[in-house]
């Protein structure tokens, strides 16, 4: 049986995107599956679906593609899938068009599919209006029927009567829309979203960090998450909050935590894909939202074994989170103080926290994909035997013979397994590896086997962009000699032993055969949650830091920080007029921190514009100490319209200097992570400066001063 799913983008990171590959992947075990996308915007996806599920594309919107589409003539005349509402318009990223009703229209029309499953309101409106009587149609509904405005509310419960099934992801929704639906035969039914168990290690709930992960959108309620922590930050200072996502009110929430001098304890993470990996650096995880349909997060962070605290909103997080049992939930009436009491109690109650997540994982197991696609199964199995038979002559025999082969029986369940559609070329997969960092440095990689080739092989690291052209090659044992899956073949990469140069380090496989060649290593997961927290390593006489992690398309590399000595900047704090940094200095030797230890801001004009700060506060025992930038000083130093300084410590008038950054934890890069606020400040003859504290791209602080107009002086971070 084939099941095709309809969908507007495959290729982005949202919540539809995750359940529809969770869902197709499911089936794929006994069906036949197809993605179909109306727009295509990169080359790959972002979410990897199945091997077994085709991915095809209606409209090609690559602009640096030759079959790019966004140009063609029918662009210019409007759509006509619910046009007064503006749904289909999706922003205006990928406005529907014309273009789109054609392209939908006519594969729903020609389209081989025994199912068709569309998964948002306009898609629901085209399958009623296009789709076939030869072939089960179901709509899905991903956020709820509150969710949407009147009119689109109106225009999809219309375009529900032409459908055979109507889905929802919660019982309560399924409940609201039988009643607005009470009249038409369409079966609603709530199936929730199949959520898999993550390959990655469970959290160990000892992170002191808050994780929230969603689309920054005002429902989601971002800020009163943000003011719930400010209330209790004080009495956790060791805690952190990391709000993960990209949407319209990121600048909302940054300027939220900088006015509440909250931006080196809550970090805009921004866009993380896959998730898992960072739900399992958190030791709780936040929901906070004033509505939700499902609530795919909850689920994700409960298989990580993270308890979650939500917001006890509609529809989702009541169906899926027992009360005290495998998390906790506020009344929405509470407010923030309500949540930051819930916040205050499980940061304080370590042992809570552990029977919850215990709890949560357990939980989490009951939407497993595969229990998710056979109740979408048994839903076909009634569909089809409940259609008239006029109508199944209508629509010929062979569905009908498709569906009893394939579907389990009403008697035993059991499912007969249907043949593969034999293709004519089949590409090879590419080699793919997950690696996971320790508390010790050390760095694993595990190779799938399956996707390995044949002969003989090399582990092979690149430097990036290195003049030298230094590579590592490990010899890897024989794949005849090691056992199939995931952790058949591995490599084990030891900071004590191997030795890296600073920088980033691509991962390849070179056959035996053909030592010159090489093959990119995809990466499955990258975890680095053993590292949050933990200062840099020594080993090589060198202070060192290795975090594998996955570049933006996809491939796993290495960062690797390699140094005689550092100092790891441990808080920022700005004023009007300046930065105070406190620190630690991290050496191969004893700790030692004379009485003239300075800071040397050099600048990257020359040396004529550097300056010098004192050291105050040393603590020779552990080699902390603090230094404050008075932006003053800056100014009096400038050069251009845009200076930049990098920090350095200098031990004595005759050491070499020191870096200073954040080289330590689990973040690859803090430039986007760990901002500061800006201060502008009037400067004669330069006018209006905007002075600014900053991680640079090898996570060293610096700091950056430019002039600005005045329509500039919102901006909330400096183009460095």
């Amino acid at each position: 049986m084939k099941i095709a799913f309809l969908i507007n983008n495959a290729y982005g990171i949202g919540g539809t995107i995750r359940a529809t590959a969770n869902l197709s992947g499911a089936f794929a075990d006994r069906h036949e599956v197809e993605v179909v996308s109306v727009h295509r915007v990169q080359d790959e996806p972002a979410i990897s679906l199945d091997p077994r599920v085709r991915l095809t594309s209606l409209i090609d919107m690559r602009e640096d593609s030759a079959a790019y589409e966004g140009d063609d003539p029918l662009t210019g005349q409007p759509c006509t899938m619910f046009p007064d509402t503006g749904a289909a318009a999706n922003a205006t990223r990928l406005p529907y068009s014309a273009l789109q009703d054609d392209r939908i229209g006519t594969w729903l029309r020609t389209t081989d599919a025994d199912i068709v499953i569309a998964t948002r309101p306009d898609l629901n409106g085209y399958l009623a209006r296009d789709g076939q009587p030869r072939y089960l149609r179901i709509g899905q509904e991903h956020l709820s029927l509150d969710a949407h405005d009147p009119v689109l509310r109106g225009q999809q419960n219309q375009a529900i009567a032409g459908l055979d099934a109507f889905i929802t992801v919660s019982e309560a929704d399924a409940a609201q829309y039988r009643a607005e639906l009470s009249d038409v035969a369409t079966v609603v039914q709530c199936i929730p979203n199949a959520v898999p168990t993550p390959a990655v290690h469970p959290s160990t709930l000892d992170s002191n960090v808050i994780v929230a992960a969603g689309r920054l959108v005002s429902v989601k309620r971002y800020d009163r998450l943000v003011n719930a922590f400010s209330k209790v930050a004080d009495a956790h200072p060791d805690w952190t909050l990391r709000i993960y996502g990209r949407g319209p009110e990121k600048k909302m929430l940054r300027e939220q935590i900088d006015k509440l001098g909250l931006y080196d304890r809550i970090f805009l993470m921004g866009p993380v894909s896959p998730i898992e990996t960072e739900w399992a650096k958190g030791a709780i995880a936040a929901v906070s939202s004033d509505m939700e349909s499902f609530g795919m997060t909850i689920v994700e962070a409960m298989h990580c074994g993270v308890p979650v605290i939500a917001t006890d909103c509609p529809h989702g997080p009541a169906e899926i989170i027992d009360p005290d049992d495998n998390g906790l939930l506020v009344d929405l009436s509470s407010g923030t103080d309500g949540y930051a009491t819930a916040l205050n109690h499980l940061m304080n109650d370590e042992e809570q926290r552990t029977r919850l997540g215990a709890a949560a994982r357990e939980k989490a197991a009951t939407f497993a994909p595969s229990a998710i696609a056979h109740r979408y199964e048994n839903l076909f199995q009634i569909l089809t035997a409940g259609r008239p038979r006029a109508s199944m002559r209508a629509t010929g025999s062979a569905l009908w013979s498709r569906l009893r082969t394939a579907l389990p029986s009403a008697r035993t369940g059991a499912l007969e397994t249907v043949p593969a559609t034999p293709e004519a070329e089949t590409p090879a997969p590419r080699p793919t590896a997950t690696a996971r960092v320790a508390a010790d440095g050390t760095v694993s990689v595990r190779f799938d086997s399956a996707t390995l080739p044949a002969d003989r092989f090399d582990f092979l690291m690149r430097m990036r962009r290195d003049a030298k052209g230094r590579e590592v090659r490990v010899a890897m044992p024989d794949l005849t000699d090691t056992a199939p899956g995931p952790t058949g073949i591995h490599v084990m990469l030891d900071p004590v032993i191997h030795d890296f140069a600073e920088g980033r380090w691509d991962c390849y496989i070179s056959p035996r055969s053909a030592p010159a060649s090489r093959v990119r290593l995809s990466c499955c997961l990258a975890e680095q949650a053993p590292r949050v927290g933990l200062d840099p390593i020594v080993a090589h006489d060198q202070v060192v830091a290795w975090l594998p992690y996955t570049t933006n398309d996809g491939f796993l590399a290495l960062r690797v920080w390699q140094r005689p000595a550092h100092a790891e900047a441990v808080t920022v704090t700005v004023t009007e007029d300046r930065a105070d940094v406190s620190a630690r200095l991290i050496t191969p030797d004893t700790l030692h921190l004379p009485e003239n230890t300075s800071v040397v801001a050099v600048s990257r004009q020359g040396e004529a514009h550097d300056f010098t700060v004192p050291v105050t506060g040393i603590r020779r025992e552990t080699g902390e100490f603090t230094f404050s930038v008075p932006y003053a000083q800056a100014l009096s130093r400038r050069a251009d319209d845009h200076d930049l300084w990098d920090f350095f410590l200098r031990l004595g008038h005759h050491t070499a200097p020191i870096p200073i950054g954040r080289i330590g934890g689990d973040i690859v890069d803090r430039k986007t992570t760990d901002v500061a606020p800006a201060a502008l400040l009037a400067h004669a003859p330069h006018g209006q400066m905007r002075v600014k504290p900053f991680f640079t791209v090898t996570n060293d602080l610096a700091l950056s001063v430019r002039s600005v107009e005045p329509s500039q002086s919102s901006e909330s971070s400096p183009s460095v």
